[in-house]
């Protein structure tokens, strides 16, 4: 079997409700959804889900290949790349090549994903994440309550910026999700939004009334000693992860002794999460990646590593025209027996379903204020 060639769709995610976080929001939020199809001489296709970045670039490492050899064929991507680096965005468009090959590979031997990687459950746990910073108390009540009902007994609050409302909203998450569990898990995501005695202030003050399971990406994404100095200075655990692309940018974090729970954003592919997941438990670590919707293959390999501690699910259904054979229930992400990693796109439905062209709002969630990590009070106005 030999790689022949690719082509590319954009789908689209309608999430029926304002999404964003610290940073910013869109209203009625409409993402774009980039897909990757690898196609081969033998008729068998891959799909990958996560970005379009740099594939002209990558693809001759892979073109007249044969796509069984994908761990191999993800080195041969980031050696294609080698003086100009990996990092960033170029790393999405290896991510999601090596998420269609992986998809491929598994369906040329025909079993499941999870299977073909050595998983023995297809059951992987998870917790519900609202990307919820611009709901209203009563849409964040019943977005969690329909996690709840499906078993969930942990949720992740977009927060850092008003305290009061944090506390407020954090009590919410914790009477939907008290319907399972006498004790939810909390976490709070600030997506990048203070300095390092901030934090301490801020996520302190919240551990005299909320039990927190972790704290996310609460510094700058690079700061690894600043989150190690956090890590010793509260209860929760510190999460951090999602915007490293590449196993090699997480060793000054291993070496400072950060963070305590490991997270990788799911666009990062297959090989990126096997990888860093090993890597992690070699140090006793947790792995957590985030976003599944964005990549739902990454929960085939958390069911073959020995580190996995919860998925992050902000949806139950998936962008127009994307047809993925996951179930929801029992706190967690049921995999399907499908060979490959049971994502199906029809391409007639995406292009005629497609309406506006996504992340709209330009004060969105994907772009930083510049008074972020500077503002002197925490309480929500704007100064």
């Amino acid at each position: 079997m030999k790689i022949t060639g690719y082509r590319t769709l954009t789908a689209q995610q309608h999430w029926r409700r304002a999404i964003g976080d610290v940073n910013g929001h869109i209203v009625e939020a409409v993402t774009e959804v980039p897909i990757v199809i690898i196609e081969t001489d033998a008729g068998i296709e891959g799909v990958g889900i996560g970005s379009h970045a740099d594939l002209a670039r990558l693809f001759p490492a892979l073109d007249g290949e044969d796509p069984r050899g994908v761990a191999a064929l993800f080195d041969r991507m980031l050696a294609q790349v080698f003086k100009s680096g990996h990092a960033g965005a170029t790393y999405g468009g290896v991510a999601t090549l090596d998420a269609a090959l992986w998809d491929l590979k598994a369906k040329a031997a025909g079993e499941p994903l999870w299977r073909l990687l050595g998983g023995r459950d297809r059951f992987v746990p998870g917790y519900a994440s609202g990307l919820d910073i611009a709901l209203g108390d009563e849409e964040l009540a019943a977005f969690y309550a329909e996690f709840a009902d499906r078993g969930f007994v942990a949720g992740k609050l977009k927060g850092g910026l008003d305290f009061d409302a944090d506390l407020r909203r954090l009590g919410i998450l914790t009477d939907a999700l008290s319907a399972n569990t006498s004790r939810p898990g909390l976490m709070l995501d600030a997506n990048e939004s203070w300095q390092v005695k901030q934090a301490v202030r801020y996520v302190s003050a919240l551990e005299e009334q909320v039990d927190l399971l972790w704290v996310e990406e609460p510094l700058r994404r690079w700061d690894a000693e600043g989150h190690a100095r956090l890590s010793t200075a509260i209860r929760a655990a510190v999460a951090t992860g999602e915007n490293l692309t590449g196993v090699d940018q997480f060793k000054p974090f291993f070496e400072a002794g950060a963070p305590d729970v490991v997270q990788a954003g799911a666009i990062w592919g297959v090989s990126h999460m096997h990888r860093l997941a090993l890597a992690a438990a070699a140090r006793d670590l947790p792995i957590s990646p985030v976003g599944y919707n964005a990549n739902p293959a990454v929960a085939h390999v958390m069911t073959a590593v020995p580190n996995h501690l919860t998925t992050e699910v902000q949806a139950t259904e998936f962008a127009d025209g994307v047809h993925v054979d996951h179930e929801f229930g029992d706190g967690g992400i049921v995999l399907s027996d499908e060979p490959g990693a049971g994502i199906r796109v029809d391409e007639a439905a995406i292009e005629g379903a497609r309406r506006g062209e996504g992340w709209a709002n330009p004060a969105g969630p994907h772009m930083r204020p510049v008074r972020a990590g500077l503002r002197v009070v925490l309480d929500g106005v704007e100064r």
